[in-house]
């Protein structure tokens, strides 16, 4: 359900969807095996311990696995499709991808027992499309190499950013809702889900429009530029926020919903805010983010002058807050302590993990990142991913609330075996 701001999406076409015999076959075959999977016991206990752990009250370390590399894991056809129909396509990738993820590539992965149909919501994008020159190494992948063209230089293209609009088609739901309904309804509840958890990150998207090297220099150059600009970005944030909100459109993230670049969003504080609600949440009862990834080299002072100070406006809002991606935040950790409501912090693998623990102790989870990079070496390495996740389990001590996340894995140089054996080796790791 999230959107990209510095893209159009299209809207929703409010009309009946079919599906052929074949394709509703396929779809039902795929759901059964998803329900047997979510409707065993091992579920519960693994959302107790995510729980505890986003309670600060850890039972054990906990690890999942995403941002995966789906064009390289297909081994025995687990992935590919046999729908015709685009709507059925859509459904089928999703099922293959949790299943073959249940079976290969686990961690503490949490399987539900319904099937979600999103909402039919629309957001308009932010006013300025990303200008991009593209380089590939792998026609497959959707990982690829961007140059950005500026469009962003002076205080008149400021107005370039505009403020969104959202709306709801109702009918384009009702059309969904029937379509998962009338292939799921009997095998798979359908839950109907709104937006969840929103990626919020100015400064991703502010490069885009600037240039990377642009907008650093900025930072010395032309400082009130770049003050009005983040304004701007957040101001377009929080307008579409305040319409998710007021349109009822808000669902719960305190579910295995991913939230910040971490994991799932189990807190027992939220949930009680919460309760039965599925849809027409309001923000504090759910996860907020931020980060500035593209400050991994700038000074706290800056980083808080140009990137959290402006963010603060946006997390006031929420119940429990994340921050952070793949910027190393070990010298930034007093800023951190800003942050209203701050419970994860991202530990990247340019991040000294022994800096952080030493400045928040005990009191908020560390979201660790193993590099990935040992996926796609030449030759694949199962001892040094192992001894990785041991120093951090050693200079945790079994006390520090930690997530193990593997993401960001852009190449497995075609051999899915070597993830399936990291997700081997991390459970086998934490669980001692």
């Amino acid at each position: 359900m999230l959107h990209d701001p510095s893209h159009y999406t299209p809207l929703s076409v409010a009309q009946e969807i079919a599906v052929s015999g074949h394709d509703r076959d396929c779809l039902r075959a795929l759901a059964a095996r998803k329900m047997e999977i979510a409707s065993l016991s091992t579920h519960q206990e693994i959302i107790r311990q995510w729980t505890a752990l986003n309670d600060l009250k850890p039972e054990r370390p906990m690890a999942w696995i995403n941002e995966i590399c789906w064009h390289e894991m297909d081994v025995h056809e687990e992935l590919t499709l046999q729908c015709e129909g685009a709507w059925a396509q859509e459904q089928e990738l999703l099922l293959r991808r949790e299943l073959y993820q249940w079976h290969h590539v686990r961690g503490d992965m949490v399987v539900n027992p319904w099937i979600e149909c999103p909402l039919a919501i629309h957001s308009t994008d932010f006013g300025i499309v990303e200008d991009t020159d593209i380089a590939k190494t792998d026609d497959a992948s959707d990982v690829v190499s961007r140059h950005f063209n500026v469009q962003i230089t002076c205080l008149d293209d400021i107005e370039k950013i505009k403020m969104p609009v959202v709306t709801h088609d109702a009918q384009a739901t009702a059309f969904r809702y029937q379509a998962f309904v009338d292939v799921f309804g009997d095998i798979l509840p359908v839950k109907q889900v709104g937006q969840t958890h929103i990626w919020f990150t100015p400064w991703d998207f502010l490069i885009r429009w600037m240039g990377v090297e642009n907008a650093l220099m900025a930072l010395y150059d032309t400082p009130d530029l770049v003050h009005v600009a983040v304004d701007r970005l957040v101001d377009a944030w929080m307008a579409e926020l305040d319409q998710f909100q007021t349109q009822g459109l808000l669902s719960p993230d305190c579910n295995n919903t991913r939230v910040g670049s971490g994991g799932y969003g189990y807190a027992s504080t939220l949930a009680q805010k919460v309760g039965d609600q599925e849809m027409g949440v309001m923000p504090k009862q759910m996860w907020g983010c931020s980060n500035a990834q593209i400050f991994s080299e700038v000074s706290p002072q800056m980083h808080w002058e140009f990137a959290l100070e402006h963010d603060i406006r946006w997390l006031e809002r929420w119940g429990l807050n994340y921050y952070g991606c793949c910027e190393p935040l070990h010298y930034k950790t007093e800023i951190l302590k800003r942050i209203p409501r701050l419970r994860k912090i991202s530990v990247s693998p340019w991040c000294d993990f022994n800096r952080v623990l030493e400045a928040f102790g005990d009191t908020i989870v560390y979201s660790i990142k193993p590099s990935p990079a040992i996926l796609a070496e030449e030759s694949w390495q199962p001892e040094r991913a192992r001894q990785a996740i041991r120093d951090i389990l050693t200079i945790a001590e079994g006390h520090a609330p930690v997530e193990f996340i593997m993401k960001d894995i852009s190449t497995v140089r075609y051999h899915p075996q070597r993830l399936w054996e990291w997700a081997n080796i991390v459970m086998e790791e934490i669980n001692g």
